[in-house]
């Protein structure tokens, strides 16, 4: 029996004003146009994953692919994660800076290699050999970024921690950008995407949740797909999207188990963030606790996007 295809996605969870909603709206917009053209074919749930991803990675809106955030010595250094539900492969790609697309990196990982998981320069190569061009990092870095940076450091200097994630209420007002897609196809699998280009002003060579197994994605077919945002370490601690996914396989709903997982991550350790979850019968869930988050999803009866302001439209 055939099931009802779902694509549901993230475009990042913080204080985003007013003037960036737009933008926000039209990024996710596009990526699932992309994603379910793949989906309305009979596509997989896996390519259509990719392909969102992949829009939000070209568009300089997002912390994801050339705009991302740069590490304190002025690079962009991006991590990805690909998982297909069905059979739980997965591939996973971190700190790479001369790759215009981790998530397509991701997926040679995912197809191609016994391995799950790559790391800079080894995982440039892999993708090199497999026929991804590299390009320049400096062609990934945008003003608006640079821009940023120096006012981020300069608040370092003065002793202000809000824009470095040192504490445990950094991310307050902090962007968190990261992309992420959950997706069901036609034949009943799942998947979910996440792409990164990190925190602001991090240390080079630092991973974040995004591209861990567990952490900032997850999918199975017997459980559920959740991608995540916001900030990585607590999350990583948590191990917040296994945890997430692990509710609804015991018999939580993905909206029950999107908002005891937020509700987890601040209770436990403070940290703020955002989810979406996708269940095998086409049940979502959002969640977040940050002043937005911007999200979409589509079905055969429509689309529906928005920015949602302290967890309401």
């Amino acid at each position: 029996m055939k099931t009802v295809p779902t694509l549901l996605i993230h475009g990042g969870a913080w204080a985003m004003p007013d003037d960036a909603v737009a933008a926000h709206e039209a990024g996710i917009a596009n990526a699932l146009a992309a994603g379910y053209s793949i989906l309305e074919k009979d596509g997989s749930a896996v390519d259509a994953v990719e392909a969102a991803v992949a829009v939000m990675e070209d568009d300089e809106t997002f912390d994801a692919g050339r705009g991302s955030f740069l590490t304190s010595d002025g690079r962009v250094q991006m991590d990805a994660l690909l998982m297909n539900g069905e059979n739980l492969r997965t591939g996973g790609v971190a700190c790479v800076e001369r790759l215009r697309n981790p998530i397509h990196a991701a997926r040679l990982v995912l197809d191609r290699s016994p391995h799950v998981y790559f790391v800079g320069q080894g995982a440039e190569q892999f993708a090199e050999q497999r026929g991804m061009a590299l390009c320049n990092n400096s062609d990934l870095v945008i003003p608006r970024e640079l821009e940023r940076l120096e006012k981020a450091q300069a608040a370092e200097r003065a002793g202000h921690g809000d824009t470095t994630f040192s504490g445990p209420h950094a991310s307050d007002h902090a962007s968190h950008d990261t992309v992420g897609a959950v997706a069901l196809d036609a034949h009943g699998n799942l998947a979910a995407g996440t792409s990164t280009g990190g925190t602001l002003n991090k240390a080079p060579g630092r991973v974040g949740d995004s591209s861990l197994i567990g952490c900032g994605c997850y999918a199975d077919n017997r459980s559920a797909a959740v991608s995540l945002t916001g900030w990585g370490e607590p999350i990583m601690k948590l191990v917040l999207g296994k945890w997430a996914v692990d509710r609804v396989a015991a018999g939580a709903s993905p909206d029950e188990a999107a908002h005891a997982a937020i509700a987890y991550l601040f209770d436990r350790l403070g940290g703020h963030g955002g989810i979406i979850l996708l269940g095998p019968d086409g049940r979502i869930g959002l969640a977040h606790n940050t002043p937005r988050m911007a999200w979409g999803i589509r079905t055969p009866t429509g689309i529906e996007l928005g920015v949602t302001r302290n967890g309401k439209t």
